[in-house]
């Protein structure tokens, strides 16, 4: 694996562990009536907590990546021909 194919893989496990992690710590308007602000979608976030979601999600795909590079590198799983 190169270069180019270590950030491809990286950047497509990212996008997996993201909508993965994505529902957590989601609270809906409607489970909150306090914050609800008129007109407002119900099933809107109050608080969607982005940053702490792309951080988790960071952290998580580092170490998986890191697995995966080690997986490929030992040989064990070969993509090459």
């Amino acid at each position: 694996m190169g270069f180019a194919g270590g950030i491809v893989t990286y950047l497509v496990i990212w996008w997996a562990v993201f909508f993965m992690v994505l529902p957590m710590r989601v609270k809906g308007l409607w489970e909150d009536e306090s914050s609800y602000v008129k007109g407002a979608e119900r099933g809107a976030p109050i608080d969607p907590q982005m940053w702490f979601k792309v951080k988790r999600t960071s952290w998580i795909t580092a170490i998986l990546w890191v697995i995966v590079v080690v997986v490929i590198k030992s040989g064990v799983i070969s993509y090459e021909p």
